[in-house]
């Protein structure tokens, strides 16, 4: 939703919410929610700055659930990155 809702795309959050909604029930691709137990103690140690807090706390949170965090951001260590030359990626993505 964060991705679609930029002014790039166009789309509003409740177009955005409508999309993933679309997606989750459509697609053969399976979507599941993960429990987030964890708490600031688990960040990363290469989290230095506020912008950094939420994409080290969604690593770690992959990683304790197994999975690699999946995303289109290239400065996220530890994740998998999204690009147009993917083929494929970890078979289990956050």
């Amino acid at each position: 939703m964060r991705v679609l809702a930029v002014p790039q795309y166009g789309l509003s959050v409740d177009e955005s919410k409508a999309s993933l909604l679309q997606l989750k029930s459509s697609s053969r691709i399976g979507f599941a929610f993960v429990a987030d137990a964890l708490d600031v103690s688990r960040l990363p140690g290469w989290v230095k700055t506020p912008k950094q807090v939420t994409d080290g706390h969604l690593v770690q949170l992959a990683k304790a659930n197994g999975v690699v965090l999946a995303t289109l951001d290239r400065k996220i260590p530890g994740a998998f990155l999204i690009s147009e030359n993917s083929n494929g990626g970890p078979e289990r993505c956050l």
